[in-house]
């Protein structure tokens, strides 16, 4: 049997891979403290699983949704959005709603490239940021991301032939796996970029709540900001959210795109060929999210600020000094120089002798090699033994 060529550069993925070492782990009797995979692991508002709940009970919901039974959710996010970041959105043209953000990563750069077009990806970055690519054909420049850039990358670095073939740039802020925050000025900068080389802007923006604010932080919309505050007009970009991370409903598989009205629509087309929408009682559900109360949203935020703090210091404690991260459910950590160049191999090993499972750093990109990412899905006393255990692991 043979298979399309485009399956080569599919063939490895961080998150498939640690799978596979947990499964050996397990069977080898070890106890998996997995902190491998950004899946939180707090409960959805109870307002919002009533609300799917009702439209459990009711046939009108159990059937196909086309994109006009989509509009309320859509309003809500145009609400939400102009709410928050004070930018008029129109619902009709300029919202769609999405299987969650990755769908629409995935599938935009079939509605941008052709094969043989490059696309400047952030290195280290989100894997599905570049399965899209080599999906459409399209050829990846890495724009690597370097702390003292403060993991931001230095566009006047690319190459002018790159730059000829490019057509889209993304940006991911507050950044997986780096935890790094992009300020509006770097936005500002990378909008006039886009336009004078003629680029599509695409952000990914899964973490918009989870920054982790001071008391004396008035204003939290500017900690992290929305790539459509340095283009209000819409002219090139498009930003994709979810619900996943803010209100807890990554199984639900919902999420949307805000943007140029003429991007929003050549998605569209691609989705129209892929998929139906979502479950008509998950978008009910997501609308009563958005709409109501944010009061779990902030205590979802705290919960995983207190789990930064408590494994921040319990890495510290153990000799292993990470710099705490402002933003995400992740800490980024530089590996021990004994590991230095083969995150792989420690997460690998870490997970085979501890039970303790983490990402390798080089799965998000050449440049991540030398870190390891843990996502803090776990209760504070479960990430006290991790760090425990990591500590053993170092000592042998």
């Amino acid at each position: 049997m043979q298979f399309a060529k485009r399956l080569q550069a599919l063939s490895h993925n961080v998150f498939a891979d640690m799978d596979r070492a947990k499964t050996q782990a397990r069977n080898l009797g070890r106890e998996i403290i997995d902190l491998s995979l950004g899946s939180s692991d707090l409960s959805v508002a109870e307002p919002t699983i009533k609300v799917i709940e009702t439209a459990l009970k009711d046939r009108h919901t159990h059937g196909y949704l086309l994109h006009a039974g989509t509009k309320d959710f859509r309003v809500a996010v145009a609400n939400w959005y102009t709410n928050r970041f004070g930018i008029p959105v129109d619902p009709e043209t300029e919202v769609l709603q999405l299987i969650g953000s990755q769908e629409g990563t995935a599938h935009l750069p079939l509605a941008i490239l052709n094969p043989g077009d490059v696309a400047l990806l952030l290195d280290p970055g989100y894997p599905s940021h570049a399965g899209g690519v080599y999906l459409a054909g399209g050829e990846i420049y890495p724009m690597p991301l370097r702390a003292k850039n403060d993991f931001l990358p230095i566009l006047e670095d690319i190459p002018a032939a790159t730059l000829a073939k490019s057509k889209m740039m993304v940006l991911s802020y507050p950044h997986n796996p780096t935890t790094a925050i992009a300020p509006l000025t770097f936005f500002q900068q990378a909008v006039n970029f886009c336009r004078q080389h003629n680029l599509v802007l695409v952000h990914d923006f899964p973490y918009v709540d989870l920054v982790f604010t001071n008391e004396a932080d008035t204003n939290f919309s500017s900690l992290a900001p929305s790539i459509l505050q340095a283009d209000p007009l819409k002219e090139l970009t498009i930003e994709f959210f979810t619900l996943s991370k803010s209100y807890n409903m990554g199984g639900f598989r919902i999420g949307y795109a805000i943007g140029n009205s003429s991007l929003i629509q050549a998605l569209r087309q691609i989705k129209a060929v892929v998929d139906f929408n979502q479950y008509r009682g998950i978008l009910n559900g997501a609308i009563a999210a958005l709409s109501g109360s944010q009061e779990s949203v902030v205590q979802t935020v705290a919960t995983f600020k207190h789990r930064r703090d408590v494994f921040i210091q319990a890495l510290n404690k153990i000799g292993w000094q990470v710099t705490s991260p402002q933003a995400t459910m992740y800490v980024w950590a530089k590996l021990p120089p004994s590991w230095q160049d083969n995150s792989v191999e420690f997460c690998t090993q870490l997970v085979a002798q501890t039970g303790v499972a983490a990402s390798p750093g080089a799965g998000f990109g050449k440049a991540g090699e030398g870190y390891v990412r843990f996502a803090l899905v776990k209760e504070p006393e479960i990430l006290r033994d991790a760090a425990a255990k990591i500590n053993q692991f170092l000592l042998r």
